[in-house]
């Protein structure tokens, strides 16, 4: 789960939108309690019970992408009712949280009418002012029930070695009590895997990272050597204390159990009446994904084959992606609303762009679709603009003809010097597959 930095810069913008329905939500940090059942998964378990098929879906950053939790989950539950056939929905995209989350929501989950959601971006989001949380974890909620008010919703929460510190006191991090009281709100239940974790460190019989035994690591896989202990029987959670080996992943599962041995009993719900109050007024409920559309480039574009590596790699998230790499080529759509980004690409060859609204240019400095992690390609969104009342504005992304500055990436490189050098670190690429809007595209 690298660091979600698109949710840093939206966090940025994120505070002057939110409007309070009544009052504004004050935010207040939650003690940290492994499960809070509230109305429960009910509908959910009738299904199961019954057994009936049911989808279950997963929506979250890398932590949930890895085959941990999520994988273990789904075998759990097919093991305590297999009579039902459960089908499982891997909608998780590493370094990714809740405010592109809840505009993919409809193409990554919805579209599979799912029984149950599971939602675990707290990590993702926690760099995100708790007003920023609200407005897309709500519009995910309530996207979900507008869809189906008979699909259940678990938020879970991931631990890493920075929110340790809240957890050994008996509180949840920043993003966690943001969600908490959202869940509050609307009664979704909750399982926080940072209690268990925290105990067992407390106690001394878990370390965080294997950064402190000085071994290496691929911090992206759940195996790890031995038997997932140090020499003094302690396990090791995570190779760099975010992305949990296997070990930790049996720990939050057992969260997990310990969920929904507590929820066994609760009773099928109709969440529409829910919907009736937001929690904060002009939350993300309206989010969506359109297309990019070759009316809307100038310039010199590629539409990338279906057999291009970038295609074969994203186009299941995203669709169509376009690329150019000739300067001021550009991407110009008008919409009315508030809200709009770029679903685009980082990559090691990527270039920069200036963004326009309005033919103003709000970017002090180009935009570089490159950052210290581009030692590969991954999904990422450009930010464009905001505004706290509906209207009209026309958004211009312009390719800048400099590339961004490579060294950021240097100290991930075996020979960086040599390296960096090379045409895979080299190029002024932008890709752009998709808007995200909240409003309408004027045509």
């Amino acid at each position: 789960m690298k660091a979600s930095w698109f949710g840093f810069l939206f966090a940025s913008f994120v505070s002057v939108l939110v409007t309070p329905v009544h009052s504004a939500p004050e935010y207040q940090q939650q003690s940290a309690q492994e499960v809070r059942a509230r109305e429960g998964v009910g509908n959910f378990l009738q299904k199961l019970k019954a057994g009936k098929p049911v989808t279950v879906a997963y929506l979250g950053g890398s932590i949930t992408a890895q085959n941990g939790w999520r994988v273990k989950t789904t075998d759990w539950l097919q093991k305590q009712y297999p009579a039902a056939k459960i089908t499982p929905i891997h909608a998780a995209i590493g370094g990714t949280g809740s405010n592109l989350g809840v505009f993919r929501l409809e193409h990554d989950v919805l579209r599979h009418t799912p029984d149950l959601l599971f939602v675990e971006f707290a990590t993702n989001d926690g760099g995100v002012p708790p007003e920023g949380i609200w407005r897309t974890m709500e519009g995910i909620v309530r996207q979900t029930w507008k869809k189906d008010p008979v699909t259940d919703i678990v938020f879970t929460y991931t631990i890493t070695t920075p929110m340790t510190n809240d957890y050994c006191c008996g509180l949840c991090n920043r993003s966690a009590s943001a969600m908490e009281q959202l869940a509050d709100h609307y009664g979704i239940p909750s399982i926080n895997f940072g209690p268990r974790v925290a105990d067992l460190l407390k106690q001394g019989k878990l370390i965080m990272s294997a950064h402190e035994l000085n071994r290496k690591f691929d911090p992206y896989t759940v195996e790890q050597d031995k038997n997932g202990t140090d020499e003094k029987g302690r396990i090791v959670f995570a190779p760099e204390g975010v992305h949990p080996y296997d070990k930790g992943h049996e720990l939050y599962l057992t969260s997990i159990i310990n969920g929904f041995t507590e929820m066994k009993e609760s009773k099928p719900v109709d969440h529409k009446s829910k919907l009736a109050t937001p929690f904060v007024a002009n939350n993300f409920e309206h989010a969506k994904m359109i297309p990019i559309e070759e009316s809307m480039l100038a310039g010199t574009w590629q539409k990338l084959p279906a057999d291009n590596n970038l295609m074969k790699w994203f186009s299941n998230r995203q669709g169509q992606i376009w690329r150019t790499d000739t300067p001021e080529s550009t991407l110009t759509f008008t919409f009315k609303g508030t809200f709009a980004q770029i679903y685009d690409l980082l990559g090691p060859d990527g270039g920069q762009v200036d963004i326009f609204v309005d033919g103003n240019k709000i970017t002090r400095k180009p935009c570089a679709r490159f950052d210290s992690y581009c030692t590969y390609w991954r999904i990422a969104t450009l930010w464009c603009c905001s505004f706290p009342e509906p209207g009209t504005h026309t958004v211009k992304i312009v390719l800048d003809s400099e590339q961004p500055d490579r060294h950021p990436v240097a100290f991930r490189l075996k020979d960086p010097e040599k390296e960096l050098r090379e045409p895979k670190y080299n190029g002024r690429n932008f890709w752009a597959s998709q808007l995200m809007i909240i409003g309408e595209i004027v045509r």
